[in-house]
């Protein structure tokens, strides 16, 4: 048996690791798999060393008060991994944990073959990074096609795969009668996944929702969370009295009621690529620390959060961060778009036009392969 680890460091790794790991699963039936991971290898099957939230913070300040802990957590993993012995080590986003254990692994185990998904964003800042990464890293999995010039330059093994979330999924039939009724139009929230995310943005999203309902009767808000923190926001929710919202965790039921959505609010991150390739208009809202986004604007060369708008050097999708991510400035800039047909088919087009640029429609497939390929 061929033996693969997989290292992930938060859920939205988890979801991309899971969909390279299914289509593995799908085509080699000689491979053992151990993790650190979530819900997803979860439901695949595959065990983890311990609960993923372990190892979920957000932010410089987080780690930094953090760091003891994180440090322990690190060379508890490392230690696992060589005893697991697997042929390879497949790490997956959350560069400031994975890569940090990638590192050590390799330096102890040398035979091991290291690949990352999901290069870390060496465009946005230290792009001098690429040479640290090639001193123990075999092959970097890239999501965008500009990423590959910069390791490239540098002599390092990469591959374009495309997004795995911009795959054209199978259609199921799911029924979400009981979660929407009265022929309410559905309105998508995604607060993020993070504790410390659902903290800041919560507060703010419920003030947002609450001015909605003053203006439209007809909606229905529906939270997209994590198995973890669903029942923390029914209970924030209940708490605040809003009728009109709810909250669900199921991948599948996510999936379909997003589609099904007349606009979305997310936090800042993956899950806005998911949004535009379902043609749903939205706009891109995030808040942190005064000290990390002090640091953060000290560090980046670019002059927005969203990779779409990043890619078209435009803000085709509306950002509203830091002091503009309020509770009137969300309802305005939702309300303004909501009566401009003209500008949300805009926004939606030219999403489409950049999002295409993206897909390969066999990512999964490309990264399995690479994977299988080192064995």
């Amino acid at each position: 048996m061929k033996k693969i680890f997989i290292l992930t460091g938060e859920p939205s790794g988890d979801k991309l690791a899971s969909k390279v790991i299914a289509k593995l699963k799908n085509s080699r039936t000689d491979i053992e798999y151990l993790s650190v991971g979530g819900d997803h290898l979860k439901a695949l099957g595959i065990k983890s060393l311990y609960n993923l939230k372990e190892v979920t913070y957000l932010g410089f300040t987080k780690v930094l008060l953090n760091f003891f802990k994180i440090k322990k957590k690190i060379n508890e993993t490392v230690k696992e991994i060589i005893k697991f012995k697997p042929d390879i080590l497949f790490s997956v986003d959350s560069p400031d944990f994975t890569l940090r254990i990638a590192k050590e692994v390799k330096r102890k185990y040398p035979n091991i073959k290291t690949i990352h998904f999901v290069a870390p964003q060496v465009w946005v800042w230290r792009e001098h990074r690429v040479k640290q990464l090639k001193s123990f890293l075999d092959h970097v999995l890239l999501l965008f096609p500009f990423e590959k010039k910069y390791f490239d330059k540098e002599g390092m093994q990469s591959t374009f795969t495309g997004h795995p979330l911009l795959e054209d999924q199978g259609k199921s039939k799911v029924d979400i009668s009981q979660i929407i009724k009265d022929n309410k139009k559905i309105f998508s929230i995604y607060p993020g996944s993070r504790l410390s995310e659902i903290n800041v943005l919560i507060p703010i999203l419920f003030k947002f929702v609450k001015k909605m309902n003053e203006k439209y009767k007809d909606l229905f808000f529906v939270f997209h969370s994590t198995v973890e923190h669903i029942q923390l926001i029914q209970n924030l929710l209940q708490k605040e009295g809003l009728k009109n919202c709810d909250v669900i965790a199921d991948e599948k039921i996510k999936s379909h009621i997003l589609k099904s959505s007349m606009f979305a609010v997310t936090k800042s991150g993956t899950i806005s690529l998911e949004i535009c390739n379902s043609r749903i208009p939205s706009i891109i809202i995030y808040k942190m620390g005064t000290i990390n986004f002090f640091i953060v604007k000290m560090l980046v060369k670019v002059k927005f959060a969203n990779i779409i708008n990043i890619s078209a050097d435009e803000e085709i999708i509306p950002e509203l961060l830091q002091s503009r991510c309020n509770p009137t400035n969300i309802f305005n800039t939702v309300d303004k778009l909501l009566s401009d047909k003209k500008a949300i088919e805009k926004q939606v087009a030219k999403s489409q036009e950049i999002i295409r640029n993206f897909k390969t429609e066999k990512s999964t497939e490309i990264a399995s392969s690479v994977i299988v390929s080192y064995f």
